[in-house]
């Protein structure tokens, strides 16, 4: 089984984990110029921006040709999923396949504009993460097919937040970003990021190649990174995984 994750806080990382079997980062897999795999059972995980899987994982789809008798993908997200398998889908079926289950797990959310990181961990509880991931793991472990439910309500709201997405992905989200004197240019946020948009000289760098993932934000151990208006000072990442796995996972 090879399980392809992308992850910024180790939310998805943590879950890819879980499920077990062989682990592919995107950020890495995009780097090679041979997208062809198979094998008996193969799976995505990722966080849903916006409601929708990250660029990355989109145009990894577009471009990766799949064979196996059962796909599965599982979106982790930190208020509503919304439809994100929409466009999961729409790329496998380009390329001759379609994923037989589809699930979402609610975790922390970690997007700083609008949530508080202390608030959230202080949810977890109520959040029943490892509950609902033994039901996700328990389907997959039975080649379970099944595919997550989208009413009218939950497409009319993926479809409103398509331009909220767009301006997530436009690459132009670090324009937001600041970096303040506590920064020591030790270049953990630059081997932090999937897209390679950050570089450290004298001074920290964005360029226009950002997923809105937040990964320098989160794991800057100076918590020197910051975005216009964040709602908290706290920054995340999953107990289950560490920084060099994130920067195993995400160095370019």
């Amino acid at each position: 089984m090879i399980i392809f994750y992308f992850t910024a806080s180790g939310n998805s990382l943590a879950v890819a984990k879980k499920i077990g079997g062989e682990l592919k980062s995107i950020s890495q897999e995009m780097k090679c110029t041979d997208l062809n795999y198979e094998d008996d059972a193969i799976g995505l995980v990722f966080p849903v921006y916006a409601n929708e899987p990250p660029k990355m994982v989109q145009e990894f789809l577009s471009r990766a040709k799949m064979k196996s008798d059962y796909f599965f993908a599982v979106g982790t997200y930190g208020m509503m999923s919304g439809n994100p398998f929409k466009y999961v889908q729409r790329e496998a079926k380009k390329n001759g396949y379609q994923f037989d289950y589809t699930n979402c797990l609610l975790m922390v959310d970690n997007f700083l504009d609008n949530f508080d990181v202390k608030k959230e961990v202080q949810k977890i509880p109520k959040k029943k993460i490892e509950e609902n991931l033994a039901v996700i793991l328990a389907d997959i472990e039975a080649r379970r097919e099944k595919e997550m439910p989208a009413g009218i309500m939950t497409r009319a709201v993926t479809k409103m937040c398509e331009p909220l997405y767009r301006g997530i992905v436009s690459g132009k989200m670090s324009e937001k970003f600041t970096v303040d004197d506590k920064c020591i240019k030790y270049g953990i946020c630059a081997n932090v990021c999937p897209a390679g948009n950050i570089t450290v000289k004298e001074s920290v760098q964005f360029s226009q190649k950002c997923e809105g993932c937040y990964a320098c934000l989160h794991m800057c151990p100076q918590n020197a990174i910051h975005v216009k208006n964040e709602k908290s000072s706290d920054r995340w990442r999953n107990p289950e995984v560490t920084l060099k796995e994130i920067i195993d996972s995400n160095k370019q």
